[in-house]
């Protein structure tokens, strides 16, 4: 009786506490885009890669004061692991620029949806996850969702595919990523973000003004900022910190895959957000009947893939003993069969 009772306390502790990292990430991940959103378009900030550069500077600085604060604890991960994450992470990031550059907005919307089949690729094949039919169903049902709200005019050229293909691989490999590094090296969400956060900094603060120069034609150092630009430049990489942060949460305590099926949540709530706040992109009919499918889709993932047998990785591909080596005592991931 006692040990069914301190089950159900886990249980519920467990969902609380997914609860809250959920919406820890959706209210930063919308916050980040709608604070974007204003700076972009309404001041003219378009150096989006510069701009990411300068929100991992800032979560670099608040993991070495947490560090040296002894909130984050030692731990290790290969510099052949971190490399690969880093090509994976900034990959993803240019990737997803030029393709928003070089395709449709149809286009580009298509590309961001087929990123979840290809996490599904990447967690049957490397993790050995089996789903269960109405799990597959319900990822289906939430891709028709977010299309049918998303999806309008749809061209592609060579080069534009290139870069969603790019883009498309290297954003799942970075998610897969996130989980493999954290259950492989027993690293908790600030401990992988203090190894990782640097380096990208660094590499894309290189890169990212000559990038931003191709894509723009626009140099970042010539931007004529003022006290409002430079306002919401800070608010984005405040708020950036925790979006970085509650990616890493979320993904080490679900999968990529869960991550971005709920994490379309975030698409809608951005379109009603932007309606409200920015009032340029109407809620027509269609729009309002993705987003009845989605959420519908999302509520089926979420019950279809908590069941026995929704979601289940046939066999432990992942040793235990790297972590140990190492001495690692950072807070470590679920590891049960169920994912």
């Amino acid at each position: 009786m006692i040990k069914k009772m301190n089950s159900a306390k886990m249980a519920d502790r467990k969902a609380a506490l997914d609860t809250a990292s959920w919406m820890f990430n959706v209210i930063t991940s919308v916050g980040i885009i709608l604070v974007n959103k204003a700076l972009m378009a309404k001041y003219g900030f378009t150096f989006a890669t510069t701009l990411t550069g300068l929100h991992f500077a800032t979560t670099t600085l608040l993991t070495v004061l947490l560090r040296r604060l002894g909130y984050i604890q030692p731990s290790h991960l290969p510099f052949s692991e971190l490399l690969k994450f880093v090509l994976f992470a900034n990959f993803s990031i240019v990737g997803m620029n030029v393709s928003l550059m070089w395709n449709s907005v149809g286009f580009y919307q298509i590309a961001k949806l087929s990123m979840i089949p290809v996490s599904c690729f990447l967690e049957v094949v490397l993790d050995k996850v089996r789903y269960s039919r109405d799990t597959k169903l319900s990822i289906v049902l939430v891709l028709l969702g977010v299309a049918v709200c998303t999806v309008t005019d749809v061209s592609v050229n060579a080069k534009g595919f290139i870069a969603a293909l790019v883009a498309v691989w290297s954003t799942s490999l970075q998610q897969y990523y996130v989980h493999f590094l954290q259950r492989n090296y027993s690293l908790g969400s600030f401990n992988l973000l203090g190894h990782t956060a640097p380096a990208q900094a660094a590499s894309l603060l290189v890169v990212g003004p000559f990038l931003d120069y191709w894509l723009t034609g626009e140099r970042v150092h010539a931007y004529g900022y003022s006290l409002t630009s430079l306002s919401f430049i800070i608010l984005s990489c405040t708020i950036a910190v925790g979006t970085n942060l509650s990616q890493f949460i979320c993904i080490g305590r679900f999968t990529a895959v869960s991550f971005q099926v709920l994490g379309h949540m975030k698409t809608i709530l951005v379109l009603v957000l932007g309606f409200i706040f920015f009032g340029k992109e109407g809620l027509n009919q269609q729009v309002v009947l993705g987003m009845i499918i989605a959420v519908a889709g999302m509520i089926w993932y979420g019950n279809a893939s908590s069941k026995p047998g929704g979601k289940e990785r046939r066999s432990h591909s992942i040793p235990s003993n790297k972590s140990q080596k190492h001495g690692v005592t950072a807070e470590s991931p679920d590891l049960d069969d169920k994912v």
